[in-house]
């Protein structure tokens, strides 16, 4: 079901288990080749395709949020973002919209890297606030990680995890607009990912990454890589929406 289409009696008689799902994606810099829309035209794609599976028929999809929190790419032109505080605030406020309304089951469903933390911290300070509703299910999932590596479904990934206008990423925009990849991405240099200090975490900004701004390896994409991709991560969120519709209040 589609948020957008429906009228409010129509969604005042859903099920208050009924699980809302809020797509959160961006607008930022996706190096040289790829387009500023990049992550919220793959997640868009992504929950369209969910949508044409059985799940969707119990779930009801908000428009894809397509402002992100992504000051660590302003340092290219075209990158919109909201500071981190700003970002989680807004997504509170999104959510709180729902828990007024009744609803009881929300997930953000992320299609961009950045926006991990602060939906998390959205939700954990969402449920302090709220700590009494018991029956209140706040989950977050990135799709790129709702069902393990890809690599062991889609053959010949170069990259076993999501860099950044990376192998997956361009894979998946020369399957669904290649009109929209800039030049021969077949040329373009692999990025390493790095260690960032592993096992501990390293703050960054992208040009201390990346000078053209891309992580990962651009020239290993292939639109049929692509739709490979989109058919794996659109089947793991199925799945992972299969568990939210099932719960029975339990700790999982």
């Amino acid at each position: 079901m589609n948020l957008s289409e429906l009228s409010w009696p129509v969604i005042a008689e859903l099920p208050r288990k009924t699980p809302i799902v809020l797509p959160i994606a961006a607008l930022e810099q996706h190096g040289r080749h790829l387009p500023v829309f990049t992550d919220t035209l793959l997640l868009g794609e992504v929950v369209r395709r969910v949508q044409e599976l059985p799940i969707a028929q119990q779930c009801l999809f908000a428009p894809v949020q397509w402002l992100g929190h992504s000051h660590h790419h302003l340092d290219f032109p075209g990158t919109l973002s909201l500071a981190g505080r700003h970002y989680i605030e807004m997504l509170q406020g999104l959510a709180r919209c729902w828990i007024e309304h009744g609803f009881s089951r929300l997930v953000f469903l992320n299609g961009h890297g950045g926006n991990i933390v602060p939906a998390q911290q959205a939700l954990f300070e969402l449920k302090q606030e709220f700590r009494d509703y018991r029956e209140l299910l706040l989950l977050s999932l990135t799709y790129w990680e709702a069902g393990g590596n890809p690599r062991e479904a889609v053959s010949g990934l170069v990259q076993s995890q999501m860099g950044h206008a990376c192998e997956w990423e361009t894979s998946m925009m020369l399957r669904l607009a290649p009109q929209w990849v800039v030049g021969d991405v077949s040329q373009l240099p692999e990025v390493p990912f790095g260690s960032g200090f592993a096992p501990g975490y390293r703050a960054w900004v992208m040009p201390e990454r990346s000078e053209p701004g891309h992580i990962g390896a651009p020239a290993a994409a292939t639109a049929e890589k692509g739709e490979a991709l989109f058919t794996f991560f659109a089947r793991s969120v199925a799945d992972f929406l299969e568990r939210v519709v099932h719960w029975d209040g339990s700790w999982q």
